[in-house]
């Protein structure tokens, strides 16, 4: 994998929905990283864009990050309906369409092979047998983003390049193949170390880690660990090129929440900032997304114009109250700085790194 070759392995994590920016891949991959664009939500025209500004931006290969549609929801929406209906009135906005739709998975498919993106990673499930040859003849690298043992052995006999091992530690949505409804985290959880060490055991694949993330020290901790690569999300939230919504920005900053699962904004587990709408409804929010995140979407945007936080997906890791703001080269510098510090405490070294690729 060309994550062996980058100078300092930490990869700017795909934060679909905004924060994610041809800026910030940019700036990462320019400071000696790697960085993914998310496609979550974007059309294949917004996508392709993105994807064009970004190759304006760096010279260095970047990844982009696909969802794989799930099937339609059978789940009662009537009564989680009736409950956003009342924050819909107080923002003054109707709710939206739960429609189930593939999010454009095909057409982004097509942008990403045209494209020839180098690598191209994996989220609520796995390519068919077919798009993973299709990408294969375009010259791709394949990761996948499991979250136990069980998704790493089906990943693996997909012939996948690489595992993006997600923590129970990380923010926004768990990558889980399968939404247990029985499950407030959608099913069994495991904290990226542990998670790392028994996928580790099952298949002999490249592991990125991720899940919590945001000081030097915790890239050395999981690379010591037998991780390939470190992915962060949330410690990029606040960096000056990221797409951030103020409101979520501040309250990041602000670091006084707690965090929790929830399925109340978009009916799929992530894990958020504390706020009333994830206090008020996320006990009883059902298993439906698309569908949940459709409804919602109209209540959150609202909140966001607002800077009201409360009725906002305020997507963020355990340890988000630990990072900081500024230019993405000068928190991707520092936590190099952090994580050689941290190697030399113990006795080691991260070794020498040289800024090439072997995927471009």
């Amino acid at each position: 994998m060309m994550f062996e070759n980058l100078r300092f392995p930490v990869i700017a994590a795909p934060m679909a929905g905004g924060p994610s920016t041809p800026e910030l891949v940019a700036a990462v991959t320019g400071a000696g990283g790697f960085g993914f664009l998310g496609a979550g939500y974007l059309t294949a025209a917004a996508l392709d864009e993105q994807i064009v500004s970004t190759a304006e931006l760096t010279g260095e290969p970047f990844g982009v990050n696909l969802f794989v549609p799930g099937a339609p929801s059978e789940a009662d929406l009537t009564a989680h309906r009736e409950r956003l209906a009342a924050e819909a009135r107080r923002y003054g906005v109707e709710l939206g369409d739960p429609r189930w739709e593939d999010d454009a998975y095909p057409a982004k498919l097509d942008v990403v092979i045209a494209r020839r993106v180098p690598v191209v990673s994996f989220t609520f499930g796995l390519p068919s047998a077919d798009d993973v040859a299709r990408l294969r003849a375009a010259g791709a690298q394949l990761i996948a983003t499991v979250t136990s043992p069980e998704e790493a052995r089906l990943a693996a006999e997909l012939g996948v390049d690489a595992l993006c091992v997600q923590g129970f530690e990380a923010g926004g949505h768990r990558g889980l193949f399968v939404d247990d409804p029985a499950s407030p985290a959608g099913g069994e959880v495991y904290g990226l170390l542990a998670a790392l060490r028994l996928i580790s055991s099952v298949v002999d694949l490249p592991l990125i880690a991720a899940g919590g993330l945001v000081h030097g020290a915790d890239v050395a901790a999981v690379l010591v660990a037998g991780a390939a690569a470190a992915q962060l999300g949330t410690a990029f939230l606040r960096a000056d090129e990221a797409k951030t919504q103020p409101a979520q920005r501040q309250a990041v900053a602000d670091g006084g929440r707690a965090t929790a699962f929830t399925r109340a904004f978009t009916g799929r587990p992530a894990r958020g900032l504390v706020n009333r709408v994830l206090s008020e409804l996320s006990e009883q929010a059902p298993s439906a997304y698309p569908e949940l995140h459709h409804l919602s979407r109209p209540v959150r945007a609202a909140a966001g114009q607002a800077g009201d936080p409360e009725a906002m997906s305020l997507w963020a890791g355990q340890t988000y109250a630990l990072t900081g703001a500024g230019p993405a080269a000068e928190i991707f510098a520092k936590l190099e700085t952090e994580a050689r510090e941290a190697f030399a405490r113990a006795g080691r070294s991260l070794g020498p790194r040289t800024r090439g690729h072997s995927g471009k």
